[in-house]
């Protein structure tokens, strides 16, 4: 047999044999760092719950907004409410059933909850009204036709809207109606 065969074999042998002597002696790579890592369990456990109270903490925002924007939704829907309800009034005074003559207001100021006591619906609500006549009369056949546009504004209001208050939630909404003789 040659040298080199003689080479390659001892060199083969010599890697098995390192090979079985690491992984028959145990595991001590961290063996000398383990005074090291004494306290790393507590650093972790304060950065989960540092984690946690961020997304908590972002989580009650989330719910607080979403709860404001219910009461502006519901407290909107209300302002749009007394405002068809106003304009309705101002188009019954201005077309009495009875059919005697109507009248156009310039301004009036309605309140809902005092006319609807029994209906708590518009509780904080109040209606400003506009009546505004336009007359357009034509000559040859002559024909006058009165037009009016009713405005109707209005304000819901909940809380003490007198001062700064953060408490003060209030929501107008503005209805205009044409109508014609």
């Amino acid at each position: 047999m040659s040298p080199s065969y003689y080479r390659k074999n001892y060199r083969k042998n010599y890697r098995a044999n390192r090979l079985n002597q690491k992984a028959s002696r145990p595991f001590s790579g961290f063996a000398c760092s383990q005074a090291k890592q004494q306290g790393s369990a507590l650093v972790i456990g304060i950065f989960v719950i540092t984690v946690m109270f961020l997304m908590s903490a972002a989580l009650i925002n989330v719910l607080e907004d979403a709860d404001e924007q219910v009461s502006l939704e519901v407290w909107g829907t209300r302002a749009l409410f007394a405002a068809n309800s106003g304009a309705d009034r101002a188009l019954s005074q201005l077309f009495p059933l009875d059919g005697s003559s109507g009248i156009c207001k310039a301004s009036s100021d309605w309140e809902p909850a005092s006319v609807l006591a029994s209906q708590p619906g518009f509780h904080g609500c109040k209606v400003a009204l506009t009546c505004v006549t336009n007359t357009v009369s034509t000559v040859n056949p002559v024909v006058i036709v009165k037009s009016y546009r009713i405005t109707s504004t209005a304000t819901c209001k909940t809380g003490d809207c007198t001062g700064d208050d953060s408490s003060c939630l209030r929501v107008n909404r503005r209805v205009e109606v044409e109508a014609r003789d």
